[in-house]
């Protein structure tokens, strides 16, 4: 069952060295604020997972958190590069970085067959993409493969699920069992939850009741192992009902995360100089 704790703890009994952790959410309810914790806790070596990674991701591995990034799309939307993804890949600044690319279906359909407790999934999407001459480089297990259909011959591809040690979401609510609801567009939060080992939940409200809400998503509370109580935790991104997507802010990180120097002055005042809880 969840346990209702402050982010701090959440981050600290959670997500460990080494970990893979998938911090989820589609334009919509990324959780900054925990990424933030973890910059602010110095976790190391971690195997990053999701979908676009966005700025959430670019700090973390400028901040030094990342071994290795398993993504389908890695851009500043609306903007550009991420300036400190491509540094840590060009230049191994702070850290070299592996990287394992997909497409956004095949990711998708990763968390999927995780949360179904399936060793794969199937789909016709990598066929002709060329993505899957690059996996597995550099020694590692490849996630992609032809794979030839019992029924009709047809050659498709299975990609290995994805099986998080830590999953990272932002949602509206919670109850005081902890049990949890969002809505907006869902992205692949719940299915993130449900292929992860352990899961930190940071929500806008915790609440007496969660009411019956047209295309919310329920996590109930045995799904969930901590929820943490952080009002904005999805800024710049927003929280349908809560908040709105700074635009602003995503325009100004090109400027920050191009320079060094500038990152590492902004993680000073921005991150270890701000209290827990807060981005």
């Amino acid at each position: 069952m969840a346990e209702i704790v402050s982010l701090a703890e959440a981050v600290e009994r959670a997500i460990h060295d080494g970990d893979a952790v998938a911090m989820e959410g589609f334009t919509h309810l990324i959780p900054f604020a925990a990424g933030h914790e973890v910059i602010r806790q110095r976790r190391r070596d971690l195997t990053l997972i999701r979908m676009t990674p966005d700025l959430i991701y670019d700090q973390l591995i400028g901040a030094g958190c990342a071994r290795k990034l398993i993504f389908s799309w890695g851009g500043n939307p609306g903007v550009g590069s991420l300036h400190r993804f491509r540094d840590a890949v060009e230049h191994a600044w702070p850290a070299a970085l592996e990287i394992e690319e997909h497409s956004h279906a095949g990711m998708a359909n990763r968390y999927v067959a995780g949360a179904s407790g399936l060793p794969f999934a199937v789909l016709r999407g990598y066929n002709g993409t060329g993505l899957e001459s690059l996996n597995g480089a550099h020694g590692a297990a490849p996630t992609i493969k032809p794979i030839t259909c019992p029924f009709t011959g047809e050659t498709l591809t299975a990609v290995a699920a994805i099986r998080p040690d830590v999953a990272v979401i932002h949602a509206q609510l919670a109850d005081w069992s902890g049990n949890v609801q969002f809505w907006g567009i869902a992205g692949v939060q719940k299915e993130a939850v449900l292929a992860a080992r352990r899961s930190v939940v940071t929500v806008e409200e915790i609440v007496d009741r969660l009411d019956p809400r047209p295309g919310a998503v329920v996590l109930p509370s045995w799904t969930v192992s901590y929820v943490a109580h952080v009002p904005g935790g999805a800024h710049p991104s927003y929280a349908l009902g809560y908040s709105v997507r700074d635009n602003d802010y995503y325009v100004a990180w090109d400027a920050i995360g191009r320079d060094r120097d500038a990152f590492s002055r902004w993680l000073d005042e921005r991150v270890y100089g701000v209290p827990a809880g807060q981005s």
